[in-house]
């Protein structure tokens, strides 16, 4: 590739020089952040730099589930985290999932309002009508909506589940293509004059009172303001912050499948979906949290053998299927669940650890993070 020393005056002049803000990352955080800022700053030059030849991270691998809070997530939370912290991450993704819709057009992403579903094994206990009430009760606070969770005693029945209690609707979730969320932020950010140059790794930087020095593996480059998105990649810049990989696959086609909707299993860590007549099947972080805490793109075969099992016995018990291939994101988790969203000094700062809910609140992060540097 060339590097930056080789380029002509035209790309140096639109790519290289004269950056006002500068974007490391570009996934949904970086690209939202890219337009906020040409709101904020309509003759601004903003350059988005992205180390992979697509964005690298979570944004394009996760299941597309525009969530924020299943019941057994919920109660989880509530068991280790003081309860306002949980309603107001709550609270947060609702908030992000309309500024996504703002920044995009919910046709253009697929975007399907089918609810979702949190499915009870039979060994496990149901919760309580207490529970789902007092639920419903700080949704209604959040969001002005009644009756957000309900008991579904059917949906697993008619879905062709085995081994389910129960399960649990909430009629606000839905699902998204996450691949055609990013092509239409890319496409958003190319309108508005922001440039992305892709296979471009930050190595480090340094930042002065008036710009900021980038080292990247195709040479130097100075900008006004750096903005860091790279979520579990900014651990080296940031303590708090720890990788988690996600492993999913999507079996081959399925004839006549009766699985309609996003469903999650055991608090979250276990999620899938039809997308038209495959089933998309991610989590199993829990069997092995040590060994999932990597910023390595691999799937491991226990993980793998769990989601093929939990398939072939619970979810598709009386349906052939094959795996059709597997893959990980890397999210990033830490101390709360909370974004980071700082300074570093004037010219340099972070939007980062989206916890798993990027699609949730990448798009208001981005939006926190322009008001921040701005």
């Amino acid at each position: 590739m060339i590097p930056f020393s080789n380029l002509s005056y035209w790309e140096r002049s639109i790519y290289t020089e004269g950056n006002d803000f500068t974007i490391i990352g570009a996934g949904i955080v970086g690209l939202s952040t890219a337009l906020h800022l040409r709101k904020a700053h309509p003759k601004a030059k903003i350059v988005i730099l992205e180390r992979g030849y697509l964005p690298t991270g979570a944004s394009t691998k996760n299941a597309g589930f525009t969530c924020f809070g299943s019941p057994t997530e919920l109660r989880d939370d509530l068991s280790k985290m003081n309860e306002n912290s949980v309603w107001d991450t709550v609270s947060m993704r609702l908030d992000g999932l309309r500024e996504l819709f703002e920044l995009v057009d919910q046709t253009q992403i697929e975007y399907d309002a089918c609810g979702s579903w949190d499915i009870i094994r039979s060994e496990e206990e149901p919760l309580s009508s207490d529970f789902i009430d007092y639920l419903n009760e700080k949704l209604s606070e959040i969001t002005n909506e009644k009756l957000v969770y309900i008991e579904d005693k059917t949906k697993h029945l008619e879905s062709g589940f085995k081994g389910i209690r129960t399960a649990y609707y909430n009629r606000l979730e839905g699902a998204i293509h996450t691949g055609k969320l990013i092509v239409e932020l890319q496409r958003s950010c190319s309108i508005q004059g922001i440039q992305i140059l892709f296979g471009v790794n930050v190595l480090s930087f340094d930042s002065s009172d008036t710009s900021v020095e980038i080292a990247t593996s195709m040479g130097r480059l100075k900008s006004a303001n750096l903005l860091v998105c790279t979520n579990a990649f900014a651990k080296e810049f940031l303590s708090d912050i720890q990788p988690a990989r996600a492993q999913v696959l999507i079996t081959k086609e399925i004839p006549n499948l009766t699985i309609k909707g996003t469903f999650h299993m055991e608090a979250g860590y276990y999620y899938f979906r039809n997308i038209g007549n495959r089933i998309l099947f991610g989590g199993g972080r829990n069997l092995d949290f040590l060994g999932e805490t990597t910023t390595e793109f691999d799937t491991t075969e226990r993980i793998q053998e769990k989601l093929r099992h939990y398939l072939k016995e619970i979810i598709l018990p009386n349906t052939p299927f094959e795996i059709d291939y597997a893959w990980s994101g890397i999210m990033a988790v830490g101390s709360e669940k909370k974004p980071i969203v700082q300074k570093m000094n004037k010219n340099v700062a972070f939007g980062v650890r989206m916890g798993g809910m990027g699609v949730a609140i990448g798009a208001s992060v981005g939006k926190q993070l322009s008001n921040l540097i701005s």
